[in-house]
Parts: structure tokens; sequence; C-alpha cells
């Protein structure tokens, strides 16, 4: 919900022309603590307590929606303290995601692991569709301040999940926050053609797809939709995400040809966001974002599933914070690079070219990567 209103709300503190480079500059406040923490953050992950460093994470990320909340509250004029809070906000994230993602396999036997990494799919698309879905409401009926205040009450649930949870696994001591910590987990990486593969396919694809950051352009300027219909457009691709997880919680056993399926269903993101950039009709337009939203979820479910199941325990938050650099990275500069292409030439002709973009570099990479194609269950 905070994501969608930082963008609504830099849309309404700038002038039209301004406003493809303005949403842009979102990905690069964003993007930036990611390149320059996320390293470290893999390596502290992996030499600490990583329960407790999510409890540390998560209350740093509830104070600045608090922040944003507060001076929204006072009559927000200028758009540089959105810009600053978003980067303190990407700064703490880029502790939290190692250490959650290198948490989870832990708590479930390896052999319910793509199961398991199906259900925590249909759970955080849920609430990708629930957030921005009220979030256009609220922003329309009681304001941007309640959007964010709302979004810093909901970090109380996370914690009190935090400090409830027991029996975590203890983990051998030892671990240790240096340079030859963070190379030995460079050389794994970069060692393994498919980890590094389907990082490189992440990047590349959310790099030249990452179309979300003109979404309110296209519901103020294109399909004039108001807040609420960009509150439903940004919660599509969750939505269609939410229907393939549930499906896939069933299918992910069943699949011989992950690599394959992995390579098509990165294949339909990229189309389905070309036809997104050509429609001009709202409900066209919702089912391609939907489309992107299915198509993304299965890639990312294999992804995972072949991350985790080849990353040993004592390496996963290294790992994790590598190819934070690939999957956050790839979207946050992708929402730049977006906004710049749409203010020389139009919002559609940036859309329309990222998708292009993303389905060469999917062919590309397949080629490359004969492992993944031949990947099997």
């Amino acid at each position: 919900m905070q994501t969608a209103a930082i963008l609504w709300h830099v849309s309404l503190l700038v002038p039209p022309e301004r406003r493809g480079l303005a949403l842009g500059l979102v990905g690069l406040v964003r993007v930036t603590p990611i390149v320059l923490f996320s390293l470290l953050s893999g390596v502290v992950a992996d030499a600490g307590n990583r329960r407790k460093l999510m409890l540390g994470t998560q209350s740093g990320m509830a104070l600045v929606a608090a922040a944003l909340a507060l001076l929204t509250a006072r009559g927000l004029a200028v758009v540089w303290p959105i810009y600053g809070l978003a980067t303190l906000g990407a700064a703490v994230g880029a502790f939290d995601g190692p250490a959650r993602q290198a948490l989870f396999p832990s708590l479930v036997p390896r052999e319910h692991l793509p199961n398991a990494i199906g259900l925590n799919t249909i759970m955080t698309q849920t609430a990708a569709v629930v957030g921005p879905s009220i979030g256009g409401v609220v922003i329309a009926e009681l304001g941007l301040g309640w959007a964010y205040g709302l979004n810093a009450l909901s970090f109380l649930g996370v914690i009190a999940s935090l400090v409830l949870m027991r029996d975590v696994p203890d983990r051998p001591a030892g671990g240790e926050v240096s340079l030859r910590a963070l190379g030995e987990g460079l050389r794994f990486v970069f060692a393994s053609p498919l980890i590094r593969s389907t990082m490189l396919l992440d990047a590349f694809a959310t790099f030249f797809s990452s179309a979300t950051a003109l979404l309110p352009i296209f519901a103020q300027d294109v399909l004039r939709v108001g807040a609420r219909g960009y509150g439903w457009l940004y919660a599509a691709p969750a939505l269609g995400a939410v229907l393939t997880s549930a499906l896939m919680v069933r299918l992910v056993d069943r699949i011989e040809r992950r690599g394959r399926v992995l390579l098509v269903a990165v294949a339909t993101y990229a189309l389905a966001t070309v036809v997104f950039g050509l429609s001009r009709h709202f409900w066209l337009t919702f089912a391609c974002l939907a489309a992107t939203g299915a198509g993304d979820t299965i890639s990312m479910v294999f992804r995972n599933v072949i991350r985790q199941l080849e990353t040993p325990d004592h390496l996963r938050g290294r790992m994790v914070g590598v190819n934070m650099l690939f999957f956050m990275g790839g979207p946050q500069l992708g929402e730049l690079e977006a906004g710049l292409v749409a203010s020389v030439f139009g919002p559609a002709a940036s859309v329309v070219s990222g998708g292009l973009g993303a389905l060469v570099a999917t062919g590309w990479i397949a080629w490359r990567t004969p492992a993944l194609r031949a990947y099997r269950r």
C-alpha cells in the first residue's frame, strides 16, 4: 500500500511535464541503498541471529512509514522528503530481505520446500492485491496520510509474529562479517550456472519490463480512471499472481521440465507487457497486468526453488544478498529507465520497448545456459 501511495504522492507534487522523470527517480532512490548494502546485509544474515535481525529491520521500516504519515498530515508540499524516506526505508529493507529469505528454508523440511515456497508466494501476493486496492480507496476517501499510517500500524503484526516465533533451529557458531566471508558468497553464486542464470533472468526481464512506475500516468492521462482505478491496476499483477500461485502449490511437484517452464513464464510476462503498452481499454490493461503477475509468479517459484535447493544454509544469506542486486535492483533501475524513456517518447513507447527488450534478454539467457533449459524436477 505504501509503494502505491508513494508513486501517487510524487505524481501529485510535480508538474505534468516532469511526472515521468519524477516517478522514475523513485526507483533510483530505492535501488541505491540496495546496491550499497545488499552484499553486506547477506554477510550479516549469515553471521548472526536472523530472527533478531528481522525484529530490528521491521521496527525501522515501521518508523519510516510513521514519518511519512506525519509529514503528509502536516501538509507536505515538496517531493524531496518522500525521496529521502524512501531511501531510508530501502536501506533498512536491504538488511531485512536476506535475513527473511535465509530463515525461511530452515523452518520446513527440504522435501516440502517447493510447496512451502508456493504457499509463501500466495501470502505475499495476497497482501500485494489487498494493499494497493485498499490503498486506492484510502487515498481517495481519507487521504495519503492514512495510507502511510495504516502501513505503519501493520508492522505491529509482523513484529508480534517474530516475537512469538519458537523452536527456530540453531545455527552453527563462528559466523563472521568480513571481506573473506563476502568473497566466499560471491564465488559460490557466480560459479553456479543455475543460480547465476536465474538471477540474470530476473534482473534483465524486470529491468526492461518495469512499467509499474508509469501506472499513475496511464491511470490519469491514458485511461482516465482516477485513484480507484489506479489502485485496481496496481493490484492486477498481484491478483494474477495469487490465482497462479494457488495452482502452483499443487502443480510445482508435478512439473518435470522446470527450466523450460521458467523460460516460457518469463516470455509470457514480457509479451503481456507489450500488449499493456498498446492497450487503451481499462479491462484489457487490467488483464495484461494480471498476466504479467501470473508469468512472474511461475518464474519466481521455480527461481526460488532452484536457488534454495542448490544453496547450503551457511551461504543462504549471502546468496540472497547477491540476488537482491538482481531481483530488486532490476525493477528499481527499470523504473528509472521507464521514466526516462517515457519523458522522451511517451509512456506507451516506454512500456512496449521494455517488453520487447525483456523478450530479447530471455532468449539470450536461454541460449547461453543449456543447464537451465535442461533443468528438471
